[in-house]
C-alpha cells in the first residue's frame, strides 16, 4: 500500500526571509503569506503549496557548481517568455548567473540573492 502524502511546503534556509520572499514574489507573482515575519516568510503557491524562507544564523550560501557548500535543493520554474527575457528580468531583481550552464539553450541556471540555484525553462 502506498502512503498518501501531499506536498504542502518547500522551505529554504536564508539570512533574510523577508528579502528572499520579496525576490521570489517579484519573480513569480505569488502572494505573501499574511503571517510572514523576519524569522519566517512565505509565499502562497498553487494548490496550497507554500514556498517558505526561514532565517538561519551564520547562513552559508551554496557554492554551486562546486560542492564546498552543497546546494541541498534545486528549484525549477517553467516560464512563458523567452529565456533571455526572463533571465534579464531575474538578474534585474537580484539573481546571479553562474558561469557553469549545463543545459545549453534548453534552460538557464541562476542563483537567488541567498545563493540557492534554480532553473528557468520553457519546456
Amino acid at each position: 500500500m502506498t502512503l498518501q502524502m501531499q506536498l504542502v511546503a518547500i522551505t529554504l534556509d536564508c539570512p533574510d526571509p523577508l528579502a528572499l520572499a520579496a525576490f521570489y514574489q517579484q519573480a513569480t507573482g505569488l502572494e505573501p503569506h499574511p503571517k510572514s515575519d523576519a524569522d519566517f516568510a512565505g509565499l502562497n503557491g498553487e494548490h496550497g503549496l507554500l514556498i517558505g524562507f526561514q532565517r538561519v544564523d551564520d547562513y552559508r550560501a551554496p557554492s554551486w557548481p562546486d560542492q564546498n557548500v552543497p546546494q541541498q535543493l534545486h528549484i525549477c520554474f517553467k516560464i512563458e517568455e523567452g529565456l533571455g527575457e526572463a533571465e534579464a528580468r531575474l538578474l534585474e531583481l537580484g539573481a546571479s548567473k553562474p558561469d557553469h550552464q549545463p543545459h545549453g539553450d534548453k534552460a538557464r541556471v541562476l542563483t537567488d540573492p541567498a545563493g540557492h540555484p534554480f532553473c528557468i525553462s520553457t519546456i
